[in-house]
């Protein structure tokens, strides 16, 4: 992605969904193969948001575990069998970090609170799994009224042809940005 993660007057801010994972869960195997190939442009853009010190947010999946928050997720990944794939875009001590029990990163959690604190009115959504979380949540960011932007090289599916269904409708229902090339 070429210049600055935020556009115009519009402040920004970068979601990293679901990238705490074992990949240890039934379509694990489906899904690594599309992680290995994202994960470079999320790595690139997780450092282009630092060094313009653009708003970050993780938002992963709990698990069930009701009491985890970062460390234990973070450690849970790092501690399982493709921990390569976590390890270039663990979160860092000083970015914002929220768990999530459902698809949406904004169902039942603290990200909207923190979005509208932070002044952002645009989201730029990465990680995981484009036909599911990416797209959930990228509807719930419509509805509160949040401009869209996907990177299509750094959301990971485990259906293609969902995925590209996923973006299509972001695309058309959401008014989303669906970005080609950012690496």
């Amino acid at each position: 992605m070429s210049g600055r993660l935020g556009a115009g007057a519009d402040r920004s801010a970068l979601i990293v969904l679901d990238m705490l994972n074992r990949y240890e869960h039934e379509d694990a195997d489906l899904l690594l193969e599309s992680v290995r190939t994202s994960l470079p442009a999320m790595q690139r853009m997780i450092e282009q948001a630092r060094s313009e010190e653009t708003l970050t947010v993780y938002v992963n999946d709990n698990y069930g575990d009701w009491g985890a928050g970062r460390s234990e997720l973070l450690e849970r990944a790092l501690s399982g069998p493709h921990s390569s794939l976590v390890e270039p875009i663990a979160p860092q001590a000083d970015v914002a970090f929220v768990p999530k029990a459902r698809h949406s990163a904004f169902y039942e959690t603290q990200l909207e609170y923190i979005l509208r604190h932070e002044g952002v009115d645009r989201i730029v959504l990465i990680g995981q799994v484009t036909e599911q979380c990416v797209l959930y949540s990228a509807l719930d960011a419509y509805v509160r009224g949040l401009t869209i932007v996907v990177p299509r090289d750094a959301v990971a599916h485990i259906h293609p042809d969902l995925a590209d269904a996923a973006l299509r409708m972001m695309e058309v229902n959401m008014g989303a940005e669906i970005l080609s090339g950012v690496s």
